[in-house]
């Protein structure tokens, strides 16, 4: 037990962020999101035009995660060494932020080459993995993604040997709208025609956007937000970490004895243990998919976010405002599937 407490507290000391989710003007929606997400360890897609802090955002992300454990940091380190990233820095003592280009080779993302090394994917491992213009990824690059997402590893064969790297990551992605970028941008006119904008939104698969439960539009900050020295009054990554932490302690409770860390990772038969609505509830969910033309694959997703955001809150039953919120993230369904 103290050496528990002696590493803990070497991690806490060592670990340091330059960056805060304080210094990012308005975008008060979508820091809501990515706090969900983070409490839940759930996968996220930002949609927004360009320069309205997508990016930015996302690389907050892992300051409002919880810290490493000391196990946690061991297993990285030993990635990031394999990889021959760890240079002089010696233990891993922050959650990674990786974010490949675009132009990325499957063998890159996944990991592969003739003794096998780590891809993105797993130098990722217990931090977030972003993709940006998601959009532009080749399409066979992406759906290899699919099955570390569902297994949180990554198993390369070669002919000599086998190897297992795990791949425990969080998905964070971010695209236009349409391919001009402005497509329901208020102050800028979209060129792209209806058909276009399809196509551009259908080289992301079904499959796997069924495996990121929060999509989150991210319009453009308005002047007023911008302008003045002075940063507006707002959570700092600490505030809101500790907020986390608390929601997914209440996880660990929730789920102990099983191999579950977090609410995103719920089996369909946890989803129907632990994610239990009330009438009302159900009544305005099954509205809202009718309404909206949500899938029902979104059903299990909408579920799971209602449960983190509950949690959130500190409240044991997942209520109608809970259920309301969770609808919202879906807005590519909403918008492009309808």
């Amino acid at each position: 037990m103290p050496l528990k407490v002696e590493t803990s507290e070497i991690l806490a000391r060592t670990e340091h962020y330059n960056i805060d989710f304080k210094e990012v003007r308005g975008q008060v929606s979508a820091k809501r999101a990515l706090e969900i997400a983070s409490a839940g360890g759930h996968n996220i897609l930002l949609i927004g035009p360009p320069g309205s802090g997508k990016t930015m955002l996302a690389k907050r992300l892992p300051t409002i995660m919880p810290p490493l454990e000391f196990d946690a940091a061991l297993e990285l380190t030993k990635i990031h060494s394999v990889a021959g990233l760890t240079g002089r820095s010696g233990l891993v003592t922050e959650r990674p932020f990786r974010s490949p280009h675009h132009t990325i080779s499957d063998a890159g993302l996944i990991g592969g080459g003739t003794l096998p090394r780590p891809g993105e994917v797993s130098l990722a491992h217990q931090g977030v993995l972003f993709l940006d213009e998601l959009p532009e990824f080749d399409r066979a690059v992406l759906e290899v993604l699919r099955q570390p997402l569902e297994d949180q590893k990554v198993t390369i064969s070669r002919a000599a040997m086998s190897l297992t790297f795990p791949a425990a990551f969080m998905l964070a992605a971010a695209m236009n709208p349409c391919p001009c970028g402005y497509w329901s941008d208020p102050t800028r006119e979209c060129r792209c025609s209806p058909l276009q904008i399809q196509r551009y939104v259908g080289r992301i698969s079904g499959p796997l956007l069924d495996r990121i439960d929060i999509h989150i539009d991210v319009p453009a900050v308005k002047f007023r937000e911008l302008a003045g020295d002075v940063l507006p009054e707002t959570d700092s990554s600490a505030i809101i970490r500790a907020r986390v932490i608390t929601a997914r302690e209440r996880q660990l409770d929730r789920f102990r004895g099983e191999r579950i860390f977090c609410n995103a990772g719920m089996t369909p038969r946890m989803i129907r243990v632990h994610c239990k609505i009330d009438s009302k509830s159900e009544q305005m969910l099954e509205s809202a998919m009718q309404r909206l033309g949500l899938s029902a694959r979104a059903y299990d997703r909408i579920l799971k976010v209602s449960r983190t955001i509950a949690d959130l809150e500190g409240c044991e039953n997942i209520g109608a405002t809970h259920v309301s919120e969770a609808v919202g993230y879906r807005s590519l369904d909403r918008t492009y599937w309808a």
